[in-house]
């Protein structure tokens, strides 16, 4: 008898060549949403401001974008925060931004020559300076300037008050002095209160400015007290009180971002 042959039965699978489109549209869906994401956390404004300003922030060093590690501070100390300067202009900036760069690049000038002699003459204690968005800040300790409780000036404030006014000379801003004190309530015959004792300290600190001969405009100048209501510190320690009594000279920025 001849042996019957079994019959081979073959599994038919199902067609898997859709998996391969839907795998790359899975992938793609993926990338777009990491692309969305990572766009969602940038503020614009300041982008636009990364990709266009100018090489006086570091004196000659590469461009930022290209060496995105700050400077390192030496002897392990921690160095100041410094506002981010992008250092190539935008060619398609407008004239009002260009203006503000200039600026901007001004005041960072400025700063780093004050920087440097509050650091040459050991007033780190007494003078600090601030770049910020309303100009630069040179905020100075009360006891640099007064005795307690008094609007005169010490005689040692001439040490730094000259070159400040040096400083100020070539700049073409206003600049606002304003005085300010801590929470801790004066009342005596001369000040009433602390509005009255951070206002005289303001005007006289900037009479002192505008005395020496270095050729300040008055009309750029104005001075005013907020007592103890701009606070930067909390007034319930000592620490924080010494903080807030204080001398804040502004040179005001003329252009905005």
């Amino acid at each position: 008898m001849s042996r019957k042959k079994k019959k081979e039965y073959h599994e038919e699978h199902a067609d898997e060549t859709w998996l391969v489109p839907y795998s790359d549209i899975l992938t793609l869906l993926l990338a777009l949403f990491i692309v969305l994401f990572a766009s969602a956390q940038v503020d614009t404004r300041k982008f636009d401001q990364l990709k266009a300003s100018f090489n006086v922030a570091f004196s000659g060093s590469p461009a930022l974008l290209d060496n995105p590690k700050p400077p390192q501070p030496e002897n392990g100390s921690q160095a100041p925060p410094v506002p981010y300067l992008p250092t190539v202009i935008d060619a398609g900036a407008t004239n009002e931004k260009k203006a503000y760069m200039q600026e901007t690049a001004q005041l960072v000038e400025t700063k780093k020559k004050l920087d440097k002699y509050i650091a040459d003459n050991g007033l780190g204690n007494d003078l600090v300076t601030l770049l910020t968005d309303d100009g630069l800040m040179i905020r100075i300790k009360d006891t640099a300037l007064f005795p307690s409780g008094s609007a005169t000036l010490r005689p040692e404030s001439r040490r730094f008050g000259e070159q400040i006014a040096k400083l100020l000379q070539p700049l073409t801003q206003k600049v606002t002095v304003s005085g300010h004190t801590d929470i801790i309530p004066i009342n005596t015959s001369e000040f009433p209160s602390n509005w009255e004792l951070s206002s005289r300290r303001g005007v006289n600190f900037m009479r002192f400015l505008l005395a020496q001969d270095t050729g300040l405009k008055a009309e750029r100048f104005s001075a005013t007290g907020y007592g103890e209501y701009r606070p930067i510190a909390s007034n319930n320690t000592e620490e924080g009180r010494a903080a807030n009594r204080r001398v804040e000279v502004l040179i005001q920025r003329n252009y905005r971002p």
